[in-house]
């Protein structure tokens, strides 16, 4: 699907196993604090539009980062050629604007 590039691609293990070779790769992180809030508060993971407890989802959130990078196939992990982005605190218009800003570099080097 890749093999000619032009895709985008978001998940836990795209850079390190789906697309080692990507062109770019931007690993986008925040605390754990701060991904439980997000989480909570997005309607998208809740049942029947009610929040989730926050400590429920940071347990929850916890459980699946200690399963997902301790898994022997495909575990998560930053990609050492990955761009690291810090989202914690930054409102998602700025996010968007760092992401932009990295593709735009890399599209310049072309």
């Amino acid at each position: 699907m890749g093999r000619d590039g032009g895709v985008v691609m978001e998940g836990r293990d795209i850079g390190t196993v789906v697309f080692p070779n990507a062109d770019l790769k931007i690993y986008l992180d925040a605390s754990p604090e701060e991904r439980a809030r997000r989480r909570a508060g997005d309607p998208a993971h809740n049942t029947a539009g009610s929040s989730s407890a926050l400590s429920d989802v940071a347990t929850a959130l916890a459980e699946r980062d200690r399963s997902d990078s301790t898994r022997a196939v495909s575990p998560l992990a930053m990609a050492s050629d990955a761009i690291h982005i810090e989202t914690t605190g930054v409102a998602i218009e700025s996010v968007v604007d760092q992401v932009m800003a990295v593709v735009a570099a890399k599209i310049g080097q072309v």
